[in-house]
């Protein structure tokens, strides 16, 4: 009999431990602290459109190492593309353009500035060009078509009522450092 009364006791020592555990669960529930279920709910939503939000402001860099590598692929092909190997591939490519549309190349000078950290040497050119006026301009736009990349800074236009009208154009270009 003494073990029955052991085994009550413990029993009661159970039911009351989870009664009051019950209680202490029901009072955080309902408690202040916790808030009521609407607002977990609206708490809840908060976080989702946030998560969102953070999910499409990092979603640009998800890959980056890879579109990294394209990148450096393609920088490298475009500098082998249009920028020349030499200085005479400028004034080649330049000559070709003039001639091709029909313009007088009466001067052109070639300055090479400082070279930068990215492997290109940018040049400036200056020259002085003759022919009529819808020949400078179909010249001008070549230039800026060609293959070879030009920008042409400045552009002035001198000429007289009869003759070939005189260009003078200020544009850069680029040589590969190293090529």
């Amino acid at each position: 009999m003494p073990e029955l009364q052991d085994s009550r006791r413990k029993l009661k020592i159970a039911i009351v431990a989870m009664v009051a555990a019950d209680l202490v669960a029901a009072a955080v529930l309902f408690s202040p602290l916790v808030g009521s279920a609407e607002s977990r709910r609206i708490n809840m939503s908060q976080l989702s459109a946030e998560l969102q939000k953070k999910t499409r402001e990092v979603e640009p860099l998800r890959g980056v190492d890879k579109k990294i590598v394209l990148a450096k692929g393609q920088i490298s092909q475009f500098y082998k593309d249009r920028f020349a190997a030499r200085d005479s591939d400028l004034a080649g490519e330049l000559g070709k353009v003039a001639s091709g549309n029909g313009v007088r190349i009466l001067q052109a000078k070639y300055k090479q500035e400082d070279a930068t950290g990215a492997g290109i040497v940018p040049v400036e050119i200056e020259g002085n060009f003759s022919g009529d006026y819808l020949q400078l301009i179909r010249f001008i736009n070549a230039l800026e078509r060609s293959k070879q990349f030009f920008t042409v800074d400045s552009v002035s236009l001198a000429g007289e009522s009869a003759g070939p009208v005189k260009l003078e154009v200020k544009m850069h270009s680029y040589l590969r450092s190293g090529a």
